[in-house]
């Protein structure tokens, strides 16, 4: 836990930014002094609306010297730009995910930070939450014996229904790939260790999709990513994971995610989320075992506290008094460069081998 106060500056005030808000307010030590946006008077609006001191455009957030760590919160296809600006300007930045559109974007900001000298940490974090890291503890005690397999199965978040412009989930930096992709790559990652290689098939689905959300502002969304994947991951262990990506699959009884063992199974909840029970089930077990938690719950199971966001703001804020850093950029870089080799593999119709690795992130022990 961060324990000295660190000043935290937001980049970006859409959909995502109140999760963030409402999630730092956990730990009093991050302390939110401005908020930046290229709409000044929504950077205002927000400011106004959570008690934040100061705000303004995106360029007076960099000259704020005394804004310490930057989230950056703005579109994936700005994060690049935006995360070096942020570097440059001397702040620690904590990015929303993925590190960046392409691995080329990827190496662009990890050169700045390492220019610059400053921490780059990166979404997403609900690998730090209590199921993951509860999954982990298994597999590294051998309940399961020596894992194998996995599987992970991603459904439709049916954004066009709630979210009033969801055309950048569908465009570049989009898709169910990069979208939820990271949630579930992190955590294998984070359980199995790096991976080496990724095969896989990619479509569109519906190539127009119609906007129904009550408060929308567009009324439909051209699609120009593919929203159906199927890949296979090869981890640098020998475990083999199958995956399906998909914004085309609405209803499915599918587990989200499981890990398979010589010895047993482990059952993941949403990876989305921070928490949820994690099962356990041995090939010489009658029936499914709920183990306990590994470390504290991030908020209450099946409330809308698991869309808060802001443990890997707190693991950042961490790092930087000399802590561990779980959630740094050669992590999220390594899970970026997996899943753009989802949609290399299956356009060049080949196995992609990945030129990145990374260590497997310290498990956390306690708060």
């Amino acid at each position: 836990m961060a324990k000295q106060t660190h000043r935290i500056g937001i980049l970006g005030t859409g959909n995502i930014f109140g999760r963030y808000v409402t999630g730092l307010a956990r730990h009093p030590e991050l302390r939110i002094v401005r908020v930046g946006d290229i709409d000044v008077a929504r950077a205002e609006e927000a400011a106004a609306e959570h008690g934040i001191p100061a705000w303004g455009d995106d360029a007076e957030l960099y000259a704020d010297d005394s804004v310490e760590i930057l989230v950056n919160l703005t579109p994936p296809v700005h994060h690049a730009r935006t995360v070096v600006a942020a570097l440059e300007a001397g702040k620690h930045v904590y990015v929303e995910k993925p590190l960046g559109t392409t691995v080329e974007e990827g190496r662009t900001v990890l050169e700045a930070a390492a220019r610059t000298g400053r921490l780059l940490g990166s979404a997403p974090d609900t690998f730090l939450g209590s199921a993951s890291q509860t999954l982990r503890k298994a597999i590294d005690a051998g309940a399961i014996g020596t894992p194998i397999g996995a599987s992970a199965f991603i459904g439709h978040s049916k954004a066009e229904t709630w979210h009033p412009n969801p055309a950048f989930l569908f465009q570049e930096g989009g898709g169910p790939v990069m979208d939820m992709g990271p949630y579930y790559f992190a955590i294998l990652v984070n359980a199995l260790g790096p991976i080496r290689s990724v095969s896989a098939a990619t479509r569109i689905g519906a190539p127009r999709r119609t906007v129904t959300a009550p408060d929308r502002t567009i009324d439909a969304v051209d699609v120009t990513v593919p929203t159906h994947a199927a890949a296979v991951l090869t981890f640098a262990s020998g475990v083999i994971g199958t995956t399906q990506m998909s914004f085309d699959v609405w209803d499915t009884d599918l587990p989200a995610m499981e890990v398979y063992g010589t010895e047993g199974t482990l059952s993941l909840p949403n990876p989305n989320h921070f928490d949820g029970d994690v099962r356990l089930r041995r090939h010489s077990d009658g029936d499914w075992t709920t183990l306990e938690p590994a470390v504290e719950l991030f908020g209450a199971v099946g409330t809308r506290e698991q869309a808060r966001r802001g443990l890997g703001v707190r693991d950042l804020a961490t790092a930087v008094e000399g802590g561990p850093h779980r959630a740094d950029a050669s992590f999220a870089f390594h899970v970026l460069e997996a899943l753009c080799a989802v949609e290399d593999a299956s356009r060049s119709q080949r196995t992609v081998l990945l030129e990145s690795s990374c260590k497997r992130p310290e498990p956390r022990l306690s708060a």
